[in-house]
């Protein structure tokens, strides 16, 4: 049984290694300390461990992430930014990337009801330009990562084939890529992270993008699920 000393203890140590406390830590220290540490081992290699991407950069991620999935509580991952030395002007950018990427409904409208009667627009094109001109202000790899993620957010899967390609024709890193969208799975869910790995999966796959070796090898394996 969980003590008040047992509790409190952890629970330090959370604020310790975090800076802060949630509600759930609490929950999790009081009723499934084994669960506790392993979310804390599961967000510590997710989201503080150094992978590819600088603290200013995966800090910018975030910021889109959390303004796309409404999350209010996170108001830390501001701190970390301009601590890690982001400006104004760039969450300015990740603001207009994020609002800009949400309204992308109205592009997938036109795509699937209109297309026929406006031959002239080149509709992946004229969004790609929208998404650039959103995030002046911040440099091209973030808009194109911060791109990727709203849309993972927004459970777009169709824009996110278009900003994947996007990426790949910017020469974002893979590696970036995914450690971008891998952010997703806590604020977004993991379903929507598992299906924008299926997105990009099948990109892939059907060499619609230029991937590298080793993720062409991921592509080709099966991963369908259970029963596939």
């Amino acid at each position: 049984m969980t003590t008040t000393t047992d509790l409190a203890t952890r629970l330090e140590a959370i604020r310790a290694k975090r800076g802060y406390l949630l509600p759930h830590h609490g929950l999790m220290a009081l009723t499934a300390p084994d669960l506790l540490d392993a979310y804390d081992a599961a967000y510590t290699a997710l989201a503080l461990t150094d992978r590819g991407l600088s603290h200013h950069d995966r800090e910018f991620v975030w910021l889109a992430i959390l303004i796309a999935t409404d999350e209010a509580i996170a108001t830390h991952h501001i701190e970390k930014f301009y601590k890690a030395g982001g400006t104004d002007t760039e969450v300015a950018a990740a603001l207009s990337i994020t609002a800009t990427v949400c309204g992308f409904r109205a592009y997938g409208f036109i795509r699937d009801h209109w297309a026929g009667h406006l031959p002239g627009l080149d509709l992946e094109n004229l969004w790609l330009d929208a998404v650039r001109r959103a995030g002046t202000g911040a440099d091209a790899r973030l808009i194109h990562l911060a791109a990727c993620v709203v849309q993972v957010c927004n459970a777009d899967w169709k824009g996110l084939e278009w900003q994947i390609r996007a990426a790949y024709g910017a020469g974002i890193a893979e590696d970036e890529l995914a450690e971008a969208i891998s952010l997703c799975m806590f604020p977004a869910s993991v379903p929507y992270f598992v299906e924008a790995a299926k997105v990009w999966q099948k990109l892939i796959a059907q060499g619609r993008v230029a991937a590298s070796e080793p993720y062409r090898a991921w592509a080709a394996l099966s991963q369908g699920g259970h029963g596939t």
